[in-house]
């Protein structure tokens, strides 16, 4: 879809075009039907409605609102219920139906989308508000477990990116909250299951939705989320101790290689024609860059060296059955596309960069070989600070090689961003003088605005000589 920005241009040029006699009446009118221009205004027009509307919808919402406030005590319990279920039906039936007009009608489109989105937020405030009248009493992060099931079931049913991101937000909520209630030993509730089992609980019931509404976002977030929760869940440092480095290496490496290995061909359908495989969307880059994200704050945390040197001691081991459950699903799944990633033909085109699939199995098998032997076999821990540290100061490196090869500038800019963390924290780690430290934070500094003119410089050629020959 053309932006609108750009409609408005054409057009305002498009006039002035055919008032110098440079195009004629027949072009104009060629491109005021490729590009729409005559629909501008009605476009305009039905976006002031929409705006006009939803203002007062939300105003005429607010004044219900407090009218139900001042009057709740006073009602019986059956008022209650036809109140709270009239409103959260009358919501979304409204912004469905508004959901559902014609594609010329974006207005109204749009505020049937604010409406649904209205829609779920009451779908919260009824579940509070009747387990309130009778009487069932519970966890916070149980209402939004939930709630967040609920506005899934919504956005699976209305093919809705915006509702699967408020689902999201609120399992995270949930999850963070339910995380630290049981992390401070508070009574288990009837969902903390699901807590424990998170990580399985996104991957089934949210990246197909990311296939399903084709959104970076919901993936993304998704990602994010199963990477976290697995890593909480498994606890690595508490389980940091005796007999415990397999399972502290498993917490630090298995979410960097799930998505690190994720492939879209669990999601691939044969083609009618020639029966081949084609993805129907393809999130594998952002998995990577998520993986490498991960592996960088992974590497960040375990370069200080005071969990090397006074490891915790008589720590509480936590229980991780339902967890380890999750994480052996989920190493079965890295460990089918880290053979496919491995295969030779597959090699062949990636091993033109830094970072690739080899040198990450290398790296990731060398920092859980660290682990292992650090905590289970015989403590080293000025071989392990160095050994993680290079890994740091490597990736870093690699990085930046790899974004100066490919002129991308979000990998120049992360290895740039990761290599003067890794100097700076070390420097302020390490007891070295105020005038020392001044001076290589100041090095950094500069060594940041000439690299980023330089880098600048080194990609304009290769870009401009790609353009075609008509375009210089």
């Amino acid at each position: 879809m053309v932006p609108e920005k750009f409609r408005r241009q054409l057009r305002q040029e498009a006039e002035h075009w055919w008032a110098e006699g440079l195009i004629d009446a027949a072009l104009y009118e060629k491109l005021a039907e490729r590009y729409q221009l005559n629909a501008l205004e009605q476009e305009a027009s039905n976006r002031f409605v929409a705006i006009l509307t939803g203002l007062g919808a939300i105003l005429l919402g607010l004044g219900a609102i407090t009218f139900v406030a001042a009057n709740w005590q006073e009602w019986p319990r059956s008022l209650k219920l036809v109140v709270l279920l009239g409103s959260l039906l009358a919501v979304n039936g409204v912004g469905f139906y508004l959901w559902r007009r014609p594609l010329s009608q974006k207005g109204y489109q749009r505020l049937g989308q604010g409406l649904l989105l209205l829609g779920a937020l009451l779908l919260g405030a009824n579940l509070a508000l009747m387990s309130q009248m009778f009487h069932q009493s519970g966890s916070v992060y149980e209402l939004y477990l939930v709630w967040s099931f609920g506005v899934l079931a919504m956005a699976y049913g209305l093919r809705l990116t915006s509702l699967g991101i408020v689902s999201l937000i609120l399992l995270g909520i949930g999850y963070l909250i339910g995380w630290f209630e049981g992390l401070s030993g508070l009574p288990r509730s009837n969902l903390q299951g699901m807590i424990q089992h998170m990580p399985l609980l996104v991957s089934l019931g949210f990246i197909p939705l990311a296939y399903w509404c084709r959104s970076r976002v919901i993936f993304g977030l998704s990602a994010v989320w199963v990477a976290t929760s697995l890593t909480f869940n498994l606890r690595p440092f508490r389980l940091w101790g005796a007999g415990n480095g397999w399972m502290v290496a498993i917490a630090f490496i298995l979410p960097t290689a799930l998505l690190w290995s994720y492939g879209d061909r669990l999601w691939q359908r044969p083609s009618n024609s020639n029966g081949s495989q084609h993805p129907t969307y393809g999130f594998t880059a952002i998995a990577q860059s998520l993986a490498l994200i991960c592996f960088s704050i992974v590497l960040y945390l375990l370069s200080f060296r005071w969990q090397w040197q006074s490891p915790p001691k008589d720590f509480f081991v936590p229980a991780l059955g339902a967890t380890l459950i999750d994480a052996l699903i989920l190493a079965v799944f890295a460990m089918i596309h880290w053979v496919r990633l491995l295969h030779p033909r597959s090699l062949r085109q990636v091993l033109t960069q830094s970072v690739n699939s080899v040198t990450m199995a290398i790296a990731l098998l060398l920092l859980g070989g660290v682990l292992v032997v650090h905590i289970d076999q015989a403590p080293m821990p000025i071989v392990s600070i160095f050994l993680v540290n290079l890994l740091l100061f490597l990736l870093a490196i690699a990085l930046i090689r790899d974004g100066l090869a490919l002129g991308a500038r979000r990998t120049f800019w992360g290895g740039m961003v990761l290599l003067v963390f890794a100097i700076i924290t070390r420097v302020l780690e390490y007891d070295t003088g105020l005038l020392f430290k001044s001076m290589v934070i100041s090095l950094c500094g500069v060594g940041i605005l000439a690299a980023g003119v330089w880098f600048e410089r080194a990609i304009r050629p290769s870009r401009t000589s790609s353009l075609p020959e008509s375009n210089r």
